[in-house]
């Protein structure tokens, strides 16, 4: 076991450096630091001792890769690439363009963001399972092709409409929960109530049918016909055989929403004021703030990373032949 996560780290690592150096070379010669400046002053006629001095306040000044200038180590510590890149590897995100500590905002900002993921996650799967197998339950019945209907019926609508239309019944009409906002501690769970709703019942659409699918394939096989044939009843042959055998597909579904639970919801964080790593990022995009969008790009990318290396382990624990193998 020592071996196989030594060996999934050991491929984790050239895909971190190349994201970071595409992130780099997007940012930097796609994007030169005269542009970023130009961009961040927000000037039509910007002098170029005020690009100069925006540049060497933030040490965007010096060069790219190679510093002939500098003597020593210097020659490679001494450019833009060490200074802003090298240190993400160690998750020293630096600072902003606007000066903030990044690292600060992000160790405050990820707990609204967790607190809104990790629900949506766990209750998410938890309705989209037993909804799926209560269709497969009931399959070839009109109970089946009317729960279908709807699913197809939930899953075309945008997402952006379950938040207006959630906003305005919930919030403004009945006055349930608060439209957007949020607070710290116990106070914070009214404000949470309903994009963890809205979140759950949009993604029934998509996440039943998909389950769905997946257990439709699994009550076909050998082993289920055994289980039925032994005098198991068909609720221990869904809970007991089916759901069993199908956590791989599952598992594999769960770690594409991984980094989602740290980074957050654009959409989601935006709409409701969530003061979580999502609206931070969005933030910054908005204020182009490029070190910002950088460091969440790279952030991002480690935890997905982290999540597929997550992902293989947790395949030996469900499924014996990968344990063995």
């Amino acid at each position: 076991m020592i071996r196989y996560i030594i060996r999934r780290l050991l491929y984790a690592l050239p895909l971190l450096l190349g994201v970071n150096i595409l992130t780099f070379l997007l940012f930097f010669v796609v994007n030169t630091p005269d542009d970023m400046a130009r961009m961040h002053l927000g000037e039509k006629h910007v002098t170029q001792e005020a690009v100069e001095a925006w540049k060497h306040e933030r040490g965007y000044d010096l060069p790219l890769f190679w510093n002939d200038r500098a003597e020593g180590a210097g020659k490679v510590t001494r450019t833009i690439f060490y200074q802003k890149s090298v240190g993400l590897f160690m998750f020293r995100f630096g600072r902003s363009d606007s000066g903030r500590e990044i690292g600060a905002d992000i160790r405050q900002r990820m707990w609204p963001s967790l607190a809104i993921a990790m629900p949506s996650l766990i209750v998410g799967l938890l309705v989209h399972i037993s909804l799926a197998l209560l269709l497969v339950f009931f399959r070839l019945t009109y109970l089946e092709f009317w729960g279908i209907a709807l699913c197809v019926a939930l899953m075309s609508v945008s997402f952006l409409f379950y938040i207006i239309g959630g906003q305005y019944l919930l919030g403004k009409l009945l006055q349930l929960t608060p439209i957007s906002g949020y607070d710290s501690g116990i106070n914070a769970i009214r404000f949470l109530i309903l994009p963890l709703a809205i979140s759950v019942v949009a993604g029934i659409g998509s996440g039943v049918r998909w389950y769905r699918t997946l257990f439709l394939e699994e009550v076909e096989k050998d082993y289920v016909r055994t289980a039925r044939a032994k005098g198991l009843s068909e609720p221990q042959v869904l809970f007991g055989h089916v759901l069993k055998n199908a956590m791989i597909p599952i598992l594999t579904g769960v770690v594409v929403v991984l980094p989602l639970l740290f980074t957050g919801s654009l959409i989601t964080e935006s709409f409701f004021a969530i003061p979580g790593l999502g609206s931070y990022t969005i933030d910054a995009i908005n204020q182009q703030d490029f070190a910002i969008v950088r460091a969440m790009v790279f952030l991002g990318s480690a935890l997905y990373i982290l999540g597929l290396l997550l992902t293989d382990l947790s395949y030996t624990l469900v499924d014996p032949r990968v344990r063995l193998g």
